[in-house]
């Protein structure tokens, strides 16, 4: 039998939901789901140009399963770009370094809810405008 899974920790999630191909309506492309620790393993090595052992340890799993995250994130990037089809991230087991929320009106996201400051269209849904991200990550 296997081991249960780690967490991976992931310091700050997306800004976006996904991307989709320019020239294909969304309703017609495809999905790719890259997980939350594919993304950030793509974010330190590529973005951040941490080696691979310094995003390892950021992400608190081996060097060895950041290499097989991130040779994973490539290959849904690279098929994405080649089929013209969407990424979607979402999922994954991690952990969010902080407590993240997301509003349900202008999708901003939020460090802690004592940062949500309301903009224009955010009393739409009251109490319930913030999604807990740590709630809705789970493993897909």
């Amino acid at each position: 039998m296997s081991r249960p899974q780690k967490s991976r920790k992931i310091c700050n999630p997306p800004k976006m939901q996904g991307f989709k191909p320019f020239g294909i309506a969304l309703c017609e492309a495809e999905n790719i789901i890259m997980q939350y620790d594919e993304y950030e393993s793509i974010k330190l090595v590529n973005y951040d140009n941490l080696p691979q052992e310094e995003a390892a340890d950021q992400m608190e799993v081996s060097r060895p399963t950041l290499t097989r995250i991130y040779n994973s994130a490539l290959k849904k990037i690279a098929q994405a770009f080649v089929e013209g089809k969407s990424i979607i991230i979402d999922g994954g087991n991690i952990e969010f370094e902080k407590d993240w929320y997301k509003c349900k009106k202008c999708f901003k996201l939020i460090e802690g809810t004592e940062n949500h400051i309301k903009c224009a269209g955010c009393n739409q849904f009251g109490n319930e405008e913030l999604i807990n991200l740590k709630t809705v990550t789970i493993l897909k």
